[in-house]
C-alpha cells in the first residue's frame, strides 16, 4: 500500500465551502483521475483520505495537507499530473511525495498553525507592537465561545504560541500568528485579533501547518 502527502493551496472561490464539501471534492477528483484508492474495511467502506486539520470558512491557505493511501503505486509525477486535471479553480496543487504508510494519521502529526491575519487599524506600528508584547506576556486569557451546545470557556492564551507584525500600511495591518492546535485545543486567528482590540480581520490566510515529526 503507497501512502501519498499533497500539499495545495486553497484560494478566494473556495473559501466558503466546509471541511465536508473539500473531502468530497478530493475524493470526486481523485475517482475522475483514476487513482487507485485503497480503502476501509468494514460494513461501509469509504476511502482512506484525510485532510490534515479543518479549515474555518471563510479562510484561505496555501499551506493545506492531505494524505492518500493508494492500492497500487502511482508516481507523483503521474498523480500530480492526473489530479490537478481533476480540481476545479482555487485549488492548485503545490508539493506531492511518498511518506512511510506505518506513519501516524495526518491529524494526529499536527501541532501548530501558522496565519497571516489583515485587519484595519488607527495605531501605529509602536502601539501594535506593544499590543502584541502584552498579550504574549499574559500568564493566562480567560475566553469563551459560543457554540450551539453552549458556552465554552477557556484559556485563549494557552493556544497561542506567538505573534509578529508583518507590516502596517495605510491604515491596515498584518499580524502572523503561530497557534497550537492539536488533540487539547485550537487557537482561532480571529479570536486572536479580537483579544488584540482590532477590528474584524479583512482576510485570514493560513500560511503554514507544523507537525510534530517536522
Amino acid at each position: 500500500m503507497q501512502r501519498i502527502r499533497i500539499r495545495f493551496s486553497r484560494g478566494e472561490k473556495l473559501k466558503f465551502i466546509s471541511h465536508l464539501d473539500i473531502m468530497r471534492l478530493w475524493q470526486r477528483a481523485l475517482h475522475r483521475a483514476g487513482i487507485p484508492l485503497a480503502y476501509t474495511e468494514g460494513f461501509s467502506p469509504h476511502p482512506r483520505i484525510s485532510l490534515a486539520a479543518p479549515l474555518a470558512v471563510g479562510v484561505t491557505s496555501e499551506a493545506e495537507l492531505t494524505d492518500v493511501f493508494c492500492s497500487k503505486w502511482v508516481s507523483p509525477h503521474s498523480f500530480t499530473a492526473a489530479v490537478s486535471q481533476q480540481l476545479p479553480p482555487g485549488i492548485e496543487i503545490s508539493q506531492v511525495h511518498m511518506v512511510a504508510p506505518t506513519l501516524p494519521s495526518l491529524q494526529s502529526q499536527v501541532s501548530h498553525t501558522e496565519y497571516e491575519v489583515e485587519a484595519e487599524t488607527d495605531k501605529d506600528q509602536a502601539a501594535v507592537k506593544a499590543a502584541l508584547d502584552s498579550l504574549l506576556s499574559l500568564e493566562e486569557l480567560p475566553w469563551h465561545h459560543q457554540r450551539d451546545t453552549g458556552t465554552r470557556n477557556y484559556d485563549l492564551r494557552a493556544l497561542i504560541d506567538d505573534l509578529w507584525l508583518t507590516s502596517l500600511h495605510r491604515g491596515h495591518c498584518t499580524i502572523g500568528m503561530r497557534l497550537r492546535c492539536d488533540s487539547s485545543g485550537s487557537g482561532r486567528p480571529e479570536q486572536v485579533a479580537a483579544a488584540l482590540d482590532l477590528s474584524h480581520p479583512t482576510s485570514i490566510r493560513r500560511t503554514k501547518l507544523i507537525l510534530k515529526t517536522s
